[in-house]
């Protein structure tokens, strides 16, 4: 053998054992770093759509942070307000199903289908239902220097007396406070005046401010204004007192035993979420819903901490959704 062929059968050899390496101690290296690779491993946004300060803030925020301690990574908030709710919505559904989008919305989804005729999105076919996890009463809230009401009664005797001279603020046309609005008005034969906002946030900040009278907010948004005395709770919209406000009656003692209208949110995944992400999604929020902190602010914002399975919040929410279209369709509640 010359010297042309050894050198090119020693360049043979090398080239196989370099393939080799290619074909197996690459792999190799490459595999443990696939099984690493395990969700979340870069931080996680949360659709919120409404902007910062309304009652689904209050709850996403200290939710996100908990996890983003449990889990290692930043669950960061994005808040995409506009159309009650929907336009969030309909960005969180076009997301990326990688587990890296999720949503919390609340009632205001359950509203929407039957309240806008046309959405570029299905919130039971386009999304994954994770749990419930606020489920705070509605709260009538007047501002005092406008209002001069003490009571419930005191404000249906001075809204029949006074037809269209009242307004009430929402978080948007179609959102839980709109129709928690409508509803009291078809009890009542009243006529207030709707306002919609972009949120519960920009809503309150003019009831505190006096550019509107009251509102029919979720306890959560309500409750550090109700605490520091800016607006006036009259009563809550559940059967039973708050345990945050004990002083203050339900709507039944207040004398409208059929307006019980509690809010709510929930975390949901788009559709296509890998199940294994969304089982530990739900598993991991479980977990931060029963941490004793979270318990205290859960407390503090007027809602119990609610146990809802993937399955049972789907049916909760299937129900919501019809039950909401009767209100819209008795009420005749409309954009405005």
């Amino acid at each position: 053998m010359n010297r042309r062929q050894r050198n090119l059968t020693t360049f043979a050899r090398v080239f196989a054992v370099a393939g080799l390496m290619a074909g197996t101690g690459v792999t190799s290296l490459y595999a443990p770093a696939a099984q690493a690779d395990t969700w979340p491993s870069k931080p996680v946004t949360v659709i919120v759509p409404f902007p910062a300060g309304g009652g689904t803030d209050a709850f996403a925020r200290p939710l996100t942070a908990q996890l983003s301690k449990q889990l290692g990574k930043q669950f960061v908030i994005d808040n995409r307000g506009g159309a009650g709710g929907t336009v969030g919505a309909s960005i969180a559904a076009k997301a990326a199903p990688d587990g890296y989008t999720l949503f919390i919305g609340g009632a205001h989804h359950a509203i929407a289908p039957s309240f806008y005729k046309k959405l570029d999105y299905d919130i039971e076919k386009d999304f994954i239902p994770i749990t419930v996890i606020a489920q705070p009463p509605q709260v009538i809230v007047v501002n005092s220097g406008k209002v001069q009401a003490t009571s419930v009664k005191d404000l249906i005797a001075y809204a029949k007396a006074n037809p269209g001279k009242l307004n009430y603020a929402s978080a948007g046309n179609g959102s839980s406070h709109h129709l928690a609005g409508e509803l009291f008005k078809l009890q009542t034969q009243t006529d207030l005046i709707h306002v919609p906002y972009k949120g519960a946030g920009p809503a309150l900040s003019d009831l505190i401010a006096g550019q509107v009278d009251l509102m029919f907010d979720g306890l959560g948004s309500s409750s550090q204004h109700i605490r520091a005395g800016r607006i006036k709770a009259l009563a809550v919209a559940s059967k039973t007192r708050s345990a945050a406000f004990p002083n203050v009656p339900t709507a039944a003692e207040a004398g409208l035993p059929n307006y019980d209208v509690s809010t709510w949110y929930a975390l949901w995944a788009p559709k296509g979420t890998p199940k294994e992400v969304v089982d530990r999604l739900y598993a991991e929020t479980t977990k931060a819903l029963n941490n004793p902190e979270m318990k205290q602010i859960w407390l503090q914002n007027g809602s119990d901490i609610p146990q809802y399975t993937p399955e049972q919040f789907a049916q909760f929410q299937h129900a919501e959704i019809k039950r909401w279209a009767d209100v819209v369709q008795r009420s005749g509640a409309k954009i405005d």
